[in-house]
């Protein structure tokens, strides 16, 4: 699938011709990963950040933030929990925490190692490539980093702290995580203001050239305590002919055109599509290409603290019944839970 077509298939109305686009995704989707769902646990260990991008609820000038950071008891806590429960992948996310130290990541992952036998995927930020080596060489199994956009304009634009070449910096970074030896995932918001249908199609295509091993895909979902929040709410007129709209449609449009670009690829359907469609977002997102789901089961006194955008799905639930949901979600979606790891099963 080229550019052109790309673009056609963004644009498209028409229900007819999308029942098409999502059965041709859902079949490439059932040959190249079948029909597990892998389920990777999320525990949220800290929204302290130094960084300061426009979109985002942790940022350092968020005011109106309560911060907390995860004891390394309560982390371990969360990750016997998901052991316990069968999930053979953890994922540590949090902002760029100058406390969290690449010593004290790396003793967390040898932990972890200690009693788990589960893959250790990690989200935390931009790191230089000694820090990454060094939690490789721990234990540590992916490492997931979203560029956003592969629009330097715009990447600069929404972040401000970024000089030069940053965006090539960060995909510069994901290609390191290969070389490594990582499973490496990257990512866009659909929807972000200023955001071209150009330049979407481009990060489609920019998935299949960095070859991601996980590609997430969720849709812009403005914070008021933001600056790009605010702008979105205020002032932010939506040039429909030039620029992607922040909706759940457009949202499962880029996910079946990621899976068609990118066919043997982890792809999640995101909270932040449960966020916007709490009753089917999800489940219509497994059906329309995905085949990951991550659970958080981040003890729900931080999970409503760590707001990334308001109203996230399910900030309130305890992980037990997060998880039950989960399955359930699976069985009406008429597939199974993932056996394993769920590492990518390159074609």
């Amino acid at each position: 699938m080229d550019k052109k077509e790309i673009l056609y298939w963004l644009k498209e109305t028409d229900e007819n011709r999308l029942n098409y686009l999502w059965e041709k995704a859902n079949s490439i989707r059932k040959q190249f990963v079948g029909d597990e769902v892998h389920l990777r646990a999320l525990i949220e260990i800290s929204n302290y950040c130094v960084r300061n991008c426009l979109y985002c609820g942790i940022s350092i000038k968020n005011k109106n933030l309560v911060r907390y950071r995860m004891t390394e008891e309560e982390i371990l806590e969360c990750v016997a929990f998901a052991n316990k429960n069968g999930y053979r992948t953890i994922v540590l996310q949090s902002g760029e925490d100058p406390v969290l130290s690449a010593e004290r990541i790396a003793k967390l992952i040898q932990k972890i190692r200690e009693f788990a036998d589960m893959a250790i995927t990690l989200s935390v930020g931009e790191q230089d490539g000694a820090t990454l080596k060094l939690w490789k060489e721990a234990g540590a199994d992916r490492y997931l980093l979203r560029f956003e956009t592969s629009d330097e304009k715009l990447f600069q634009k929404i972040h401000p702290s970024a000089h030069g070449k940053r965006l090539q910096y960060r995909i510069n970074q994901l290609r390191t995580l290969k070389e490594l030896g990582y499973e490496a995932g990257g990512g866009v918001m659909v929807g972000i203001p200023y955001q071209t249908y150009e330049s979407l199609a481009q990060d489609i295509l920019l998935f299949k050239e960095l070859d991601l091993d996980m590609i997430g895909i969720g849709p812009y979902i403005p914070h008021p305590d933001t600056p790009l929040g605010r702008e979105f709410l205020d002032n932010y007129r939506l040039d429909k002919e030039k620029f992607v709209p922040n909706n759940e449609l457009m949202t499962y449009k880029v996910l079946a055109l990621t899976r068609i670009v990118c066919p043997d690829t982890n792809i999640p359907a995101t909270t932040a599509l449960a966020t916007v469609n709490t009753s089917k977002g999800r489940i219509l997102g497994l059906q329309r290409g995905a085949n990951v789901i991550m659970p958080n089961i981040t003890p729900p006194k931080y999970k409503k603290l760590y707001e990334l955008y308001p109203g996230k799905s399910s900030a309130d639930d305890d992980p037990e019944i997060i998880h039950q949901n989960v399955l359930n979600m699976i069985k009406e979606a008429g597939r199974i839970p993932g056996k394993g790891k769920g590492d990518r099963q390159k074609a």
